[in-house]
């Protein structure tokens, strides 16, 4: 059985995450028209990866009873950049462009980051509703103790 803390870390696991998920996002966005990276090339777009975490007791071993009734953290595994091939436009005068006279923008939709920044919101706005429960459950449990 799960108790209020695994609650509220389950909750804060899930903020966490699509903090990471926003955060790439922005970086997408923000490099969206950008040519000449650091590391050399044009800039490829990044998109976390999460994956689910048993929930674990304090000696951290998993909790086989939270497994049985599906209680996960999600936790971001790593950051992968996007395989697609970025956009091709004819400037010869630009200082990144090719022999042929084109340039590689990066592989960066930004109606695409838009949609995904919304739905990390509403993911985001979802983990707050959740934790604000658990923690008004918490309440009323203590009152009721009194």
């Amino acid at each position: 059985m799960l108790g209020v803390f695994s609650a509220m870390e389950i909750s804060a696991s899930g903020l966490t995450a699509e903090r990471v998920r926003m955060n790439t996002i922005a970086s997408n966005v923000a490099n969206a028209n950008t040519t000449r990276t650091a590391g050399g090339g044009t800039y490829r777009r990044i998109d976390p990866v999460f994956e689910a975490e048993l929930v674990r007791t304090q000696a951290g071993v998993p909790d086989p009873g939270a497994g049985a009734v599906g209680a996960s953290l999600v936790r971001v595994a790593r950051i992968v950049e996007d395989p697609r091939d970025g956009r091709l436009v004819y400037e010869p005068g630009h200082p990144d462009a090719n022999p042929e006279g084109y340039v590689e923008y990066p592989n960066v939709n930004v109606v695409e980051e838009m949609v995904n920044m919304l739905t990390a919101s509403r993911a985001y706005e979802a983990g707050v509703t959740s934790l604000e429960s658990v923690k008004a459950m918490a309440k009323s449990a203590i009152e009721i103790g009194r």
